[in-house]
C-alpha cells in the first residue's frame, strides 16, 4: 500500500460499531445497577447508624417483605404476553387500536402488580392511611370555606394541621377525591380504581405526544416499554399516578396543537392549558413541566399555541384564586412544613444521588441504556436543531434531554428527599421511551429485564407512599 494511503473500511465495520454500541449499552445498564446497589448499601449503613434517612429500605420508601398474592400469576402472564407479542403488535396495529391496547395493557400490568399485595392492602386501603387525602373529606363539606382556610392548616404547629399529603400539595389534589365522594364514589376502593384507571392512560398520552413530535415508528417502538414499566408499581393507586396522567395529556394536547395535527389547534391548545394549569394545582413540583412544554413548542418551532394555552392556565389559576386559595402562599408554607418534618433530618448529601437510584428503579435498566444513546447523540441533535435541520431522531433526543433536565432540577432543588419513586413519576414517564433507541436485536431481552425488575421489587418489598 502506498505511503499515506488510507485502508478501506472493512466490510464488518458497521457490525463492529453495532457491537461496540451494545457493549456501551450494557456498561450503562451496569453502572445504573451499581448506583442502585451503592444507594442500598450506603443507605442501610446510614439508616442503621443514625436513622436520618427515615425510610425502612433505602433508597425506596418500602420495607422488606417477601410475599406473593393473587396478582402474582396475572403479573407473570401479562409480562410474558407483552414481551412475546408486544413489539410486533405495536408495529402493526392500527394507530387508534394501539392507543387503546397500550392503555389496556398498562392497566392490566398495574392492576396485577397492585394485587400482588392483595385487594385490601394493595388496592382498597392504599389511599386511606393517615397521610392520605381521604382522611379529610369530611372537612370539605363547605368547599369554599375549606379553600379560603386551606393555607392556615399547612404548618405542623397549625390548628388541625393537614396530613402530610394534603399539606404537601395544592388543593386540586384533595378536591379530586372530594368530587368522587360527592358523586357517590366515596371510599378507598373507588378512589383506587379512579387513580389506577386514569393514571395508566398516561401511556397512551405519551404515545400521542411522541407521534406528533417525532414520528410514528418511534412511538410504536416505545409502546411496549411504556406499558411494561417498573413505574407501574407506584402508578397503581398512588395519587401521583393520577397527576402523571393529567400532566401527560396536557403535554400531548399541546404537541397536537403545536404540530397542527388536529382540526382545531387553538381549542386543543386551550384544553392543554386547562390540564397543565390543573397540574400546577395538583402538585407544586409539577411547575417544572414548563420545561417540557417549552421543549414541545421549541421542537414544533412555533409559539402559536401559546396564547390559548396560557389562557387555559390563567383560567384555572383564576378559579382557585377567586375561590380563596393563594398558590404562592401555599408554596411558601409548604417549604416551611417540609423542613419541619422528615426533610429537615434527611441528609441532602445522600438523597441528591439516592434519588437518582430511585429513578433507575422506576424506569429500569433499559431506560438507562437508551438514555446513554440519547446523551451520545445530544451534541449532534442540538447542533442540527439550531440549524433547523433536526429530524425525528433529533427531536426525540431533545425531548429526552428535557425530561432529564427536569429531573435534575427537581433533584438539585432539595425539595425531593426520598419518595421520588412516586413523586417523579410525571417526569419518569418521558424517560421510559428512551428504550426505543435500542436496536431490534435484543429488544425483547431488555423488555423482559424491565418486567423482571418490577416483579422482583414488588414481590420482595412492600412499597408505600
Amino acid at each position: 500500500m502506498p505511503s499515506g494511503a488510507c485502508a478501506p473500511d472493512r466490510p464488518d465495520g458497521p457490525r463492529r460499531r453495532a457491537r461496540r454500541a451494545v457493549r456501551r449499552d450494557l456498561y450503562a445498564a451496569g453502572l445504573a445497577a451499581l448506583l442502585v446497589t451503592a444507594a442500598v448499601v450506603v443507605g442501610h449503613a446510614i439508616e442503621s447508624a443514625d436513622g436520618t434517612l427515615r425510610v425502612n429500605w433505602p433508597p425506596l420508601y418500602a420495607r422488606w417483605d417477601p410475599h406473593t398474592g393473587p396478582g402474582t400469576p396475572a403479573a407473570l402472564c401479562v409480562a410474558v404476553l407483552v414481551v412475546g407479542y408486544g413489539p410486533p403488535l405495536a408495529a402493526r396495529l392500527p394507530w387508534r387500536r394501539l392507543l387503546l391496547a397500550a392503555w389496556a395493557a398498562a392497566m392490566a400490568w398495574t392492576w396485577s402488580l397492585a394485587l400482588v399485595d392483595g385487594w385490601h392492602r394493595g388496592i382498597a386501603e392504599r389511599l386511606t392511611t393517615r397521610y392520605e387525602y381521604l382522611t379529610v373529606i369530611d372537612r370539605f363539606d363547605d368547599v369554599g370555606a375549606a379553600l379560603r382556610g386551606f393555607t392556615g392548616h399547612i404548618l405542623m404547629d397549625a390548628p388541625d394541621n393537614w396530613p402530610a399529603h394534603v399539606a404537601g400539595h395544592p388543593p386540586g389534589a384533595v378536591l379530586t377525591f372530594v368530587g368522587l365522594d360527592r358523586a357517590g364514589l366515596g371510599g378507598g376502593a373507588w378512589a383506587a380504581v379512579f387513580v389506577l384507571t386514569v393514571g395508566t392512560s398516561a401511556a397512551a398520552a405519551a404515545l400521542v405526544a411522541l407521534r406528533a413530535l417525532t414520528d410514528e415508528p418511534t412511538a410504536r417502538r416505545a409502546a411496549p416499554f411504556l406499558v411494561l414499566a417498573p413505574a407501574a408499581i407506584w402508578m397503581g393507586v398512588s395519587a401521583d399516578g393520577y397527576f402523571t396522567a393529567v400532566a401527560a395529556w396536557g403535554l400531548a394536547l399541546l404537541a397536537l396543537a403545536a404540530t397542527r395535527t388536529v382540526r382545531a389547534p387553538r381549542l386543543t391548545a386551550f384544553g392543554a392549558g386547562l390540564l397543565l394549569g390543573l397540574t400546577c394545582y395538583l402538585s407544586y413540583g409539577l411547575t417544572l413541566y414548563a420545561l417540557l412544554a417549552g421543549t414541545v413548542l421549541l421542537l414544533a418551532r412555533t409559539a402559536r399555541p401559546l396564547p390559548p394555552a396560557l389562557a387555559g392556565v390563567a383560567l384555572v389559576a383564576a378559579a382557585f384564586t377567586l375561590a380563596g386559595f393563594n398558590w404562592w402562599e401555599g408554596y411558601r408554607l409548604l417549604v416551611e412544613r417540609y423542613y419541619q418534618g422528615a426533610a429537615g433530618i434527611r441528609p441532602y448529601s445522600y438523597w441528591v444521588w439516592g434519588n437518582l437510584a430511585c429513578t433507575v428503579a422506576v424506569t429500569g435498566l433499559a431506560t438507562a441504556a437508551g438514555a446513554r444513546r440519547a446523551l451520545g447523540a445530544a451534541p449532534g441533535a442540538l447542533a442540527r436543531g439550531w440549524r433547523r435541520a433536526a429530524g425525528p431522531a433529533d427531536r426525540f433526543t431533545v425531548l429526552l434531554l428535557a425530561a432529564l433536565l427536569a429531573v435534575a432540577a427537581a433533584d438539585l432543588s432539595g425539595m425531593s428527599k426520598a419518595e421520588t419513586e412516586r413523586i417523579w413519576l410525571p417526569f419518569a414517564l418521558w424517560l421510559l421511551p428512551a428504550a426505543a433507541l435500542l436496536p431490534d436485536r435484543g429488544l425483547r431481552v431488555w423488555l423482559a429485564g424491565q418486567a423482571v425488575l418490577a416483579l422482583v421489587i414488588n414481590h420482595l418489598l412492600f412499597t408505600g407512599w
